[in-house]
This record gives structure tokens, C-alpha cells and sequence, in this order.
């Protein structure tokens, strides 16, 4: 079973980009999440640690510089989207990431908490 540690990277980039209202609460997630071609796209930008600040998981027996890396994305490399955080929470959940449901679910207060 694949382990995933919290990626502080990426928790900080969404709490950051909630707290300066960059999120979508409106298009599930099947709609707005990236294909392979925008990762791909992501990564040539911005290298893969740009791509794992999309991420709130790390799988630590992965190697590093390539996307398997990461897992639990939470927005569409523009805009944190709550339906991945959803999606995160409940993943994590089913499979014993306790760490990184619990990072998503407090994302997930703290947007809904922004927005009211």
C-alpha cells in the first residue's frame, strides 16, 4: 500500500490561495481536474516541485522528479477547487491516510469558513 506524508508545500499554497479568495466551489471535480497534458504543462513551467504544490500528499517510495510522487491534488493548477478537497478527503479516508484526510477536511473549514 502506498504511504503518502502530508505535503506542507501544498497546504500552504491552498490555505494561501483560499485566504486570497482563488478557489472554484461551483465545477465538480470530474469536470475541472487536470489531464496528463496540463501536468505535463505544469511541470514544464514551473518544474515538479511547482507540480507537487498542487498536491497535499507526498508518496514517500516514490522517486522523486516525477509525478507519481504526488497524490491528492486539490485544485486545477489555477485555483483551488472545493470538490477536489472533497474528493481528497474521501480518498484518504477509504484508504488510511488519516493525515491527509484530516489536512483536507481543515482546508475544507477553512474555505467554507472564507467564504462566509
Amino acid at each position: 500500500m502506498t504511504k503518502y506524508r502530508v505535503n506542507d508545500a501544498g497546504v500552504d499554497k491552498a490555505r494561501q490561495m483560499i485566504d486570497a479568495h482563488q478557489y472554484d466551489i461551483e465545477t465538480p471535480w470530474s469536470a475541472a481536474a487536470p489531464d496528463a497534458d496540463d501536468g505535463n504543462a505544469q511541470i514544464e513551467r514551473h518544474g515538479h516541485d511547482g507540480y507537487g504544490e498542487w498536491h497535499l500528499g507526498i508518496d514517500t517510495d516514490a522517486s522523486e522528479e516525477t509525478k507519481d510522487r504526488y497524490g491528492f491534488p486539490f485544485g486545477d493548477f489555477a485555483r483551488v477547487n472545493r470538490s477536489a478537497l472533497i474528493h481528497a478527503k474521501q480518498r484518504a479516508s477509504q484508504n488510511g491516510h488519516d493525515a491527509i484526510e484530516a489536512v483536507a477536511d481543515e482546508l475544507l473549514a477553512h474555505l467554507d469558513d472564507v467564504r462566509s
